[in-house]
């Protein structure tokens, strides 16, 4: 039976068409004001909206511009009822006016969301800490287009999802916005603030519609920039394998704090002042890989996790291998013999809440597909790959259809590499690689 990974997350009757976010935040004082709007589409009868919200507190609420009083707010989410069922297809606007201090959500992941910095904030949502700061249908499957506006003083520099719009000035603060246009889940938004200053990348993407930038403290700017000088190189081989960057903006914001992990979400990547190292290049790599692979193709479920990282761990070995380190196959004998070493109970295809982000299933996910290159060949796999990419782009996608791909483009059948990869347990052996 599948299992139920974010179960107090999300309203499968209604999806959500666009956020409009009007926020105003104070560092100093951690406290945020905001004013969301969504444009929704009833997608099921019914005579109640749920609008996942955590940790602040709801103000006015109109529907269609108009005051609505038939609100009951909970610990998750706000409640909004309606006099008469709203019809399937139908479409409505919800305003909801809300403030507080915002913080991060406790999950069976940690704390998860907005989180107050020394000198700022940032987000980190994955997989439901966006209700930590903006009312939302916080689904993975729900994908919709956001404007953002964020209203910090005047020494803060703002960054979040979406292509970079117009600054204004007023009484010492100043109003950033930004528009993203391309399908983003909840749990992909993000924002940064911080006392940083603006770097080019000089990527020259989609003929030089797009040259990225990095945001970083000044005083660690330089070693931040030469930790990041390979990131054109990354993206130009990443363009090769997987087709061209598919995101329509690429900010990198390095913290002035040491972060456990970096972060992705969409158009956007962030990663501590400890992954300035040059052994961190791998984790550099990774997150660039999710624009593809997470980002731009997105699993409809959570189960099917692995789509996203496994793909972006195999990303990390096609780097090494074009960069001159260890190759494709050294790395995946590697892995191999590290996983062969833990437990054998976790099951790819649908590896539960508890073991979504196992490193068994980045690892796991990114041996199938070497599993699958190493039986169908190296050219077709590169096919598949840049197949699945490009054909997926900013589409919602489940494993059966990257089955059905692999096997229309493969000379060979791969029905083991799915029975013992992704439907077992125990580790298969890797298969003899091939030329």
């Amino acid at each position: 039976m599948p299992k139920n990974y974010t179960p107090r997350s999300g309203d499968d009757r209604y999806a959500v068409e666009r956020y409009e976010l009007d926020l105003a935040y104070t560092p100093r004082t951690n406290r945020l004001a905001g004013r969301a709007v969504l444009s929704v589409e009833v997608l099921e009868q019914t005579d109640a909206l749920r609008v996942d919200l955590v940790g602040l507190r709801v103000g006015k609420v109109r529907v269609d511009g108009r005051t609505h009083r038939l609100v009951k707010q909970g610990e998750h989410a706000v409640q909004i009822r309606f006099p008469e069922p709203l019809l399937l297809g139908r479409r409505v606007e919800l305003e909801v006016e809300y403030a507080g201090r915002p913080a991060p959500r406790r999950s069976r992941w940690g704390r998860i969301g907005w989180e107050e910095l020394e000198n700022g904030a940032l987000v980190a949502a994955q997989p439901t800490g966006a209700p930590s700061w903006f009312p939302c249908n916080d689904r993975i499957d729900d994908r919709a287009r956001y404007t953002i506006s964020l209203t910090v003083e005047s020494g803060f520099f703002v960054a979040a999802t979406g292509v970079p719009g117009p600054v204004t000035r007023r009484a010492g603060a100043r109003r950033w916005t930004f528009e993203s246009d391309v399908p983003t889940a909840t749990y992909l938004v993000a924002v940064h603030v911080g006392e940083y200053a603006e770097y080019p990348l000089g990527l020259g993407l989609g003929g030089g519609r797009l040259d990225g930038r990095l945001l970083t403290a000044p005083a660690q700017s330089e070693a931040t920039l030469r930790a990041f000088a390979p990131v054109s190189e990354m993206i130009r081989v990443f363009e090769e394998w997987f087709g061209p960057y598919p995101q329509h903006d690429l900010t990198i914001v390095v913290t002035e704090e040491d972060l456990e992990i970096p972060l992705e979400s969409q158009g956007l990547v962030t990663f501590g002042i400890n992954h300035n190292a040059p052994e961190e290049q791998r984790l550099i790599a990774h997150e660039l890989a999710h624009q593809w692979f997470g980002n731009s193709v997105g699993i409809a479920k959570w189960r099917d996790i692995w789509l996203n990282e496994g793909f972006a761990c195999f990303a990390e070995w096609v780097w090494s291998e074009a960069a001159g380190g260890p190759s494709i196959a050294q790395l995946a004998e590697e892995h191999h013999a590290r996983i062969a070493e833990l437990p054998q109970d976790l099951l790819l295809a649908d590896p539960g809440p508890a073991d979504m982000f196992d490193d068994r299933v980045y690892k796991r996910g990114a041996l199938l597909l070497e599993a699958v290159r190493r039986t169908m060949g190296i050219e077709a796999f590169r096919g598949l790959l840049h197949a699945w990419a490009t054909g997926n782009e900013h589409r919602l996608v489940e494993s059966t259809r990257f089955i059905e791909l692999a096997e229309s483009l493969s000379p060979v059948p791969l029905e083991r590499v799915w029975r013992e990869w992704l439907r077992g347990t125990p580790l298969p052996l890797l298969p003899e690689p091939v030329a």
